[in-house]
């Protein structure tokens, strides 16, 4: 009967080991290289679904800034102003087109300002916003001058 040792070098926490238990420096390396080169596939991955999705995105103006920029003024006239996109961005909405129209609806200077936004190239829909501002100091429209 052959009694057996224990190998105390395979034991954990001894300070002994064989090489043959770890990773060599070149396992190491070819195992990063491999991982990295999966994470930056997936990255462009992303990237190139990213961008496909912006590219399918649609963009449309929003009228409220119109009205932002109509705003600013300290009076108002009745009746109708229009424009282009390309002067407020240019390039940035081509064929888009807004229209105001500017109507008192209060004998105190309150007026409604409707903003449209539509695209001249395709008979779509028009999209709209409403604001109403007080300017008192504007010349009187036709609600001031129903007043008894």
């Amino acid at each position: 009967m052959k009694l057996q040792i224990p190998n105390r070098r395979r034991e954990r926490g001894h300070r002994f080991w064989r090489a043959r238990d770890a990773f060599s420096l070149l396992e190491v390396i070819i195992a990063c290289a491999i991982f990295f080169m999966v994470a930056f596939a997936l990255l462009e991955l992303v990237t190139r679904s990213l961008i496909a999705a912006k590219s399918l995105q649609v963009r449309e103006p929003d009228p409220g800034v119109v009205l932002a920029a109509l705003s600013l003024t300290n009076a108002f006239e009745e009746g109708t102003l229009s424009g282009d996109y390309d002067e407020i961005a240019e390039g940035l909405y081509p064929g888009y087109r807004w229209e105001a129209l500017v109507s008192e609806v209060g004998s105190n200077g309150l007026f409604e300002v409707e903003v449209f936004s539509y695209n001249q190239r395709k008979n779509k829909g028009a999209l709209q916003i409403t604001g109403y501002f007080w300017r008192p100091n504007s010349k009187p429209g036709s609600a001031t001058k129903g007043r008894p």
